[in-house]
């Protein structure tokens, strides 16, 4: 009774709606032969774990708790790179990537732009969005209306801010980098989907003087932002970095689950290498583990000393 009283009610809630459906899938499938198919139980059953490991999350952290995100530093430094364009009297360049609507990374830019135009309109800076989706340009226009809105500076906000370039892909990297050359951007923020016009975007902006943030999950592209740009998002810190600027409950108890989730397959991993191979190969593989660990150490501790 302890336990049970200790867990918030949403999250045992979120527990029991799952342990019902996994009743009613066993009854199902052993007496009925309605709905469910006996050979997906594999799948059924990750679906499910998943999906109330998640809801759980989310239950958890709208419930008040404190969700932990480490800090990174492409998310910290974007207040910098604004204020800085703003003593420099220059405008802030934010790139939403290349794609349309439909990807995940462009939700993720444009979800970050909203952040960037929050500041841009605090600061009192000069904000200038080129987008080459006619989608993407609309919805762009729509996050940082509202965002100039809630900050309570409508009047500075002005369509044009948002403008359609091209939709070809070198089209599109040779009017950024006229953009770049002519304005002379203090801030430049590539946030979304990149393919081969991202080291050209990102070594004109370097070759300006500007502060550079990127933040994509085309891993293919992730070296050259990291050669050329001062901060970059990798992976998913990119994909979170609109929960982690909302700082919503649900957004980043989602992340919470995500994580949770991710080692719960870790572990199954482990064990299952542990049940294929045997416990013998588990004991020489954690011997070895071991002694490789003994022997970084030594070095860290009494190779300074020479």
């Amino acid at each position: 009774m302890i336990i049970l009283n200790s867990i918030d009610k949403k999250v045992f809630n979120v527990l029991l709606v799952g342990y019902y459906i996994s009743l009613f899938y066993f009854l199902d499938i052993y007496a009925f032969e309605m709905i469910f198919d006996k050979s997906n139980m594999i799948m059924f059953f990750i679906l499910l774990i998943i999906s109330t490991v998640i809801m759980a999350s989310v239950s958890w952290a709208e419930a008040g708790n404190e969700v932990f995100i480490r800090s990174i530093p492409g998310i910290q430094a974007m207040e910098e790179a604004i204020g800085r364009a703003t003593e420099m009297g220059k405008p802030t360049l934010f790139v939403p990537g290349i794609s349309d609507f439909n990807e995940v990374q462009t939700i993720a830019g444009v979800n970050v732009l909203g952040h960037v135009a929050k500041l841009t309109a605090e600061y009192e800076t000069e904000l200038n969005v080129p987008v080459s989706k006619s989608i993407v340009m609309e919805a762009a226009r729509e996050i940082c209306k509202d965002s100039y809105l809630q900050v309570g500076r409508p009047d500075l906000y002005h369509n044009d801010m948002v403008h359609y370039i091209a939709e070809s892909q070198f089209a599109y990297a040779a009017g950024i980098n006229g953009i770049m050359l002519r304005e002379k951007p203090s801030a430049c923020f590539y946030q979304g989907q990149f393919y081969a016009e991202s080291l050209l975007l990102a070594e004109t902006g370097n070759s300006i003087g500007a502060i550079q943030i990127a933040g994509t999950g085309s891993s293919s592209q992730i070296p050259f932002f990291i050669t050329a740009c001062d901060y970059t998002l990798i992976g998913e810190e990119f994909l979170t970095a609109s929960a982690i600027l909302s700082n919503k409950p649900d957004l980043l108890g989602s992340i919470r689950g995500q994580d949770i989730i991710k080692i719960l397959i870790s572990v199954s991993l482990f064990l299952g290498a542990f049940l294929s191979f045997g416990f013998s190969l588990f004991i020489f593989m954690l011997g070895f583990s071991t002694g490789v660990v003994f022997y970084l150490c030594f070095l860290v501790l009494f190779g300074r000393n020479k």
